[in-house]
């Protein structure tokens, strides 16, 4: 199949939908650009980027810390940039993140773009302007929201993806489906074989339909008072298993939005059938499901989840497929609910 590259504006950010990493230079200077890759994309696709100044990052969820985001800006002064400087992080969602945080500290704040190589970067990370990094036990507790000019989305990149990463990018499509589009969870559902074997038109579709559905969120909501909080469905558990199973982002999420979907039936009568067609498409996708850790270690840390408010979480749950809300519960009743999983 060929792909049609075709770019449009959101506010600051310019999406090239469909473009090639080879086509990079035609949208910035060579000459005052640098280039964040990690070690894994350096390995695969290091070779068309030849006379690049390139700071080459390690790559893992566990290197998403201070230390990384130091090493970007050692970077950045060795190659004496400069506030006309653009920075572009070319990886997966540990990347960006780090990547876009380096360049809103770096003198004050410079240019920066990035180019997703994965399917999970490409359908959330990079898209939304979080930038940060984790600390201790805290995913992403350190950030700033601020938008990248421009995001490039080759869908040639994931296709380099181990299997195991590959079924993790589908949580995140999962989710959109889950809180504003019903219809998108009918299309995973029917599609599922040609979405595991690759099938390049089922992963632009894909692609295209998560873009607009989370810049709609973010364009309403960047500073995610309201709607944008249903981008966090399955997340506020999904974090907590993350850290203490280290296990990677997407599995975490739909262990989350199993559970979230076990708060609605008793908190929003969520009819339990839809439970099923949820943990049934999880299970298709080849995601996890439920969590091994101890409940009282999860509680741990999700009592400390950014969303919290005092003594409530603000915590997403259905209404129905394609259909979220958010409310707040006390801590108290989730420590509840949690222990009845």
């Amino acid at each position: 199949m060929q792909i049609q590259t075709h770019q449009f504006q959101q506010q600051e950010t310019t999406y090239f939908l469909g473009a090639s990493l080879m086509e990079l230079g035609n949208h910035v200077n060579r000459q005052r650009t640098v280039l964040v890759i990690d070690e894994n994309v350096e390995y695969h696709h290091g070779h068309h980027l030849h006379n690049w100044k390139k700071i080459v990052v390690p790559a893992g969820e566990e290197l998403k810390n201070m230390a990384t985001v130091d090493k970007i800006i050692d970077g950045l002064i060795s190659y004496e940039a400069d506030r006309k400087t653009t920075l572009v992080g070319i990886g997966g969602g540990m990347l960006t993140d780090v990547a876009g945080f380096a360049a809103s500290i770096y003198m004050r704040g410079i240019p920066f773009g990035f180019v997703p190589t994965t399917l999970l970067a490409q359908v959330d990370a990079s898209i939304g302007g979080k930038n940060g990094v984790s600390h201790g036990k805290q995913k992403n507790l350190l950030g700033i929201i601020r938008q990248p000019e421009f995001i490039f989305f080759d869908y040639a990149l994931p296709l380099t993806m181990p299997a195991e990463e590959w079924h993790n990018g589908f949580a995140e499509i999962i989710k959109y489906a889950c809180i504003m589009d019903a219809a998108l969870f009918d299309y995973l559902e029917n599609n599922k074989e040609k979405a595991l074997a690759r099938d390049v038109e089922v992963l632009q579709y894909l692609v295209e339909k998560s873009v607009a559905a989370k810049t709609k969120v973010v364009l309403e909501d960047e500073l995610e008072n309201g709607p944008r909080r249903w981008l966090n469905f399955g997340h506020t558990l999904g974090h907590a298993v993350e850290k203490l199973e280290h296990i990677a982002h997407g599995n975490a999420v739909a262990i989350g939005m199993v559970a979230a979907t076990r708060f609605s039936e008793k908190l929003m009568n969520l009819p339990a059938d839809q439970t099923v067609r949820l943990i049934k498409l999880i299970s298709d996708y080849q995601l996890p499901v439920a969590f091994s850790s101890d409940k009282e270690a999860v509680f741990d840390i999700f009592k400390l989840d950014k969303k919290r408010e005092k003594d409530v979480i603000h915590f997403v749950l259905l209404e129905e497929i394609g259909k979220a809300t958010t409310m707040p519960i006390p801590i108290a009743e989730l420590k509840l609910l949690l222990q009845e999983l």
